[in-house]
């Protein structure tokens, strides 16, 4: 069995009084996309923080590629891309003279950067200085700098965050495309809808520990309810019904209703994230 891309063994952190992490354990393998779900101020920023070396832990271990990253820390940037929710491009600079120069920081030889500008949308739009983009544009051209040394291991905060749906697309397909090539990705966001069509995994952190982690699917059985919607004619208005499948009557339930002339239809409910986060928590996402 493969090594795990990120390990991460019992690292805990805290800002004076207020313990932001504590004592979390998780791992991700190469190829997987990890989402890492709470509301603002649950742990997840500084997570990242410290697992791309920026902070270091106060109790705990973190290895990336097999290195340790507070001993190791220059040699794991080298093979780590990063973009953070907070914009920091040079808005004096073109979008290509941005991504060239940190290609030169990293050392990338024959590095171009309009096939960069195309990958996230932008092509065309490389000779334009930064401060001239919309969000959207920052946005795509921060994935496109997370990219530019090829990284085997990505960390993506909110990467879709405020952007409009075709672009949200978009970025979900880059970050899918490198998950397909091996990239190990831990991805941060409040939006569950987001984690449900990317992530192979979900972590739900809150108050700085993981509830619960495992697959969408699985918490989703574990936790949800299931269900179907049945819609019927009343009149001239509809009426609607909905049918607990774990039910003791639901077989008799729904025989009944698809022998109905009235039906008109019947779908399956299934529990969200955001749903099955508040069971898991007791909070919700912006709380």
């Amino acid at each position: 069995m493969n090594r795990p891309a990120i390990e991460v063994e019992g690292i805990s952190y805290a800002y004076g009084d207020l313990l932001a992490v504590d004592r979390i354990d998780f791992a991700v393998a190469p190829g997987e996309i990890l989402g890492f779900l709470g509301p603002n101020g649950a742990g997840k920023s500084t997570t990242i923080k410290m697992l791309t070396g920026q902070l270091k832990p106060d109790a705990g271990r973190i290895g990336i590629l097999g290195m340790d990253v507070t001993r190791e820390r220059s040699r794991v940037q080298a093979r780590i891309g990063v973009s953070f929710e907070e914009k920091n491009m040079y808005d004096g600079m073109s979008g290509k003279e941005n991504l060239d120069f940190f290609a030169r920081l990293y050392g990338v030889d024959g590095f171009d950067a309009e096939v960069l500008l195309q990958k996230v949308g932008l092509g065309g739009r490389g000779e334009d200085r930064v401060k001239g983009y919309s969000k959207g544009m920052r946005q795509r051209l921060m994935v496109a700098r997370s990219l530019v040394n090829s990284p085997d291991v990505l960390f993506l905060d909110e990467p879709t965050d405020g952007l409009d749906p075709v672009s949200s697309q978009a970025i979900r397909q880059i970050i899918r495309e490198e998950a397909d090539r091996g990239v190990a990705v831990l991805l941060t966001t409040h939006d569950m809808d987001e984690a449900d069509k990317l992530a192979d995994r979900v972590a739900f952190l809150n108050e700085g520990r993981i509830a619960a982690l495992d697959t969408p699917e699985k918490l989703k059985l574990a936790h949800g309810d299931r269900s179907v919607r049945v819609r019927f004619r009343d009149g001239d208005g509809v009426e609607e019904r909905v049918v607990a499948l774990d039910g003791p009557d639901a077989g008799d339930e729904l025989k009944e209703a698809v022998g109905a002339e009235e039906l008109m239809t019947i779908h399956t409910e299934e529990a969200t994230l955001e749903a099955i986060f508040i069971k898991v928590t007791g909070r919700g996402l912006m709380t």
